[in-house]
């Protein structure tokens, strides 16, 4: 057992006439300070509250006051603090409690001195995985990982851990690597877009940056920098659970220096690892501190304290949260898929960024307009507020490069239509490109399913580009932003109001399918070059989808 001495005695013939006694203990690399020690000879408690001294700068426990024969059999035994940087949140929903906690088998300890400091943190070190069948090639690691059912986990009573998983390590490259975990006996939703990776294992032992470790009991994962022995990975820790709805994993980190986790407001780029916990899914609204928006990158890129920098991507598209806490240390929460992790040792900042994209694919260059001053708002009552702004901008002369025009020019924002309020918007157009500027117009990917005359979504179902509900022919329908017909928007109510009295169902494009492509690609086109009526072109440079 882990904090215990033993002292047997194994030949007792010698009779010491100086009556020798141990007095003093020294034990060395204790990473907290001892909180009680007790002293046992023949299962009865010999000694306890006794005086101990810690040096947390080179963790070494003193203990004085013993008075041990040498001639006797003991057994120290002694129980390490916690220390507040350690304690990692055992309870991270709502409506914890020190009755919930410890039916969880964690440890409810009130620190208002220390804000944000968990009050239901886990009890030891154990997270109830074991690696077993642990076996190293050439090109990575295979372990499986079982559960151990005597295992109290959070959570479980609702999901319950998953009794068997598979680990695999994959050295794609001499500064890449892959680590995942998956239940192989159950099929798991996993991100359906490939990344860019060797078909075969392109890394030699020589040459990788890395060396990895994967710990046996409890279950971890050891990635270390080859070049200066720094951990850069180190998830042997009691927060692993993977349960079908809720998948926990941990990680000790090299330093303090973490940037990255998009798309969210925050106030400076280095993250703040003072207990700050970051929802992460994709949401179209106003931006706001911790509040989620349009882009979803679970990527991190971390500055080592020699200066070395290394990034991790989490290939896992389900909601979720991350934890930065000061140990330091990064706790990943997510709802569902798997774990799918990859990182680059960089090792600078700019080679990170470099490896990163050439993983995950590098944007299209934009083009050189797209550079300049846009505007852009909600809410324009009709083509004649966007003209009259457009000359406002040139009297004040404010230049600017393109100008927007959201959903207000749809009919009842229903993609694909041009409101009455906006017939000069065509011609608007044209004025402004003659002037060398550029018009975008938004389409929003949510296609209203009812009206009883729309070709967007008619030839969209006889296309099937829509995405179903699984292993049913069912389309899933919800609520964005198109009107229902025929009814008048009372805008005095409140939101949520407004979308259940006057929002319409609509359908969600797959874009994974071909023939969505080719649907999507003409209706474009039509509003591109109206069929119906040439004079309802919208000629637009750009879209914002």
């Amino acid at each position: 057992p882990q904090n215990v001495l033993h002292m047997n005695v194994t030949n007792n013939n010698y009779v010491d006439l100086n009556n020798l006694v141990f007095d003093e203990i020294r034990i060395l690399g204790l990473p907290q300070e001892p909180v009680a020690v007790a002293v046992v000879q023949s299962n009865d408690l010999l000694l306890s509250n006794l005086n101990i001294t810690y040096d947390p700068v080179n963790k070494v426990a003193l203990i004085q006051g013993l008075g041990l024969e040498l001639g006797k059999t003991h057994l120290i035994r002694w129980t390490l603090g916690t220390s507040v940087t350690e304690k990692f949140d055992c309870h991270p929903g709502p409506s914890a409690s020190k009755e919930s906690c410890e039916q969880l088998g964690c440890i409810w300890t009130e620190d208002t001195a220390n804000a944000g400091v968990p009050y239901c943190h886990y009890n030891g070190f154990d997270n109830g995985y074991s690696a077993d069948d642990v076996t190293y090639t050439a090109s990575g690691v295979m372990a499986n990982l079982t559960f151990s059912k005597n295992t109290l986990r959070a959570y479980e009573k609702s999901m319950s851990p998953i009794g068997t998983l598979r680990l695999e390590v994959k050295y794609h490259s001499n500064h890449m690597l892959q680590f995942k975990i998956y239940d192989y006996a159950n099929k798991r939703y996993e991100v359906p877009v490939p990344l860019n990776l060797p078909t075969s294992p392109e890394s030699t032992v020589e040459s990788r940056l890395y060396d990895v470790t994967v710990q046996d009991k409890p279950f971890g994962i050891q990635v270390r920098r080859r070049s200066t022995g720094t951990v850069i990975w180190d998830s042997q820790l009691p927060t692993f659970t993977f349960s079908d709805m809720f998948i926990q994993i941990s990680t000790r980190l090299a330093s303090q220096y973490l940037y990255g986790f998009g798309e969210a407001e925050h106030t400076m780029y280095r993250r703040d690892m003072n207990w700050h916990t970051w929802g992460m899914f994709t949401r179209d609204q106003p931006p706001g501190y911790k509040m989620n928006s349009y882009g979803f990158q679970p990527f991190y890129m971390s500055l080592e304290e020699d200066g070395n920098a290394h990034g991790v991507l989490l290939l896992n598209s389900n909601a979720m949260d991350v934890t930065f806490q000061p140990t330091p240390a990064l706790t990943y929460r997510t709802t569902g898929g798997i774990l799918d992790f990859y990182m680059v040792l960089g090792p600078t900042p700019e080679l990170v960024v470099q490896e990163y994209t050439a993983l995950v694919g590098r944007p299209v260059m934009p083009p050189y307009w797209a550079l300049g001053f846009q505007l852009c708002r909600y809410g324009y009552e009709n083509d004649t507020e966007i003209a009259t702004l457009v000359e406002d901008m040139k009297k004040a002369n404010i230049p600017y490069d393109i100008q927007y025009a959201d959903i207000d020019y749809m009919v009842r924002q229903l993609d694909f239509t041009l409101n009455p309020r906006f017939a000069g918007l065509p011609a608007l157009i044209q004025k402004i490109q003659q002037e060398g500027m550029r018009f975008i117009l938004i389409l929003d990917p949510a296609i209203s399913g009812n009206e009883t005359d729309y070709p967007a979504f008619t030839r969209g179902v006889e296309k099937d580009v829509f995405i179903k509900w699984p292993n049913t022919d069912d389309i899933i329908y919800a609520k964005v932003w198109p009107d229902l017909p025929n009814v008048v928007v009372n805008d005095s109510l409140d939101w949520d109001t407004q979308v259940e009295l006057y929002r319409a169902y609509v359908a969600f494009p797959d874009f994974f399918r071909d023939s969505t492509v080719e649907w999507w690609t003409r209706e474009i086109t039509e509003v591109y070059d109206n069929p119906r009526n040439a004079s309802q072109s919208l000629k637009f440079d750009g879209l914002w989808i």
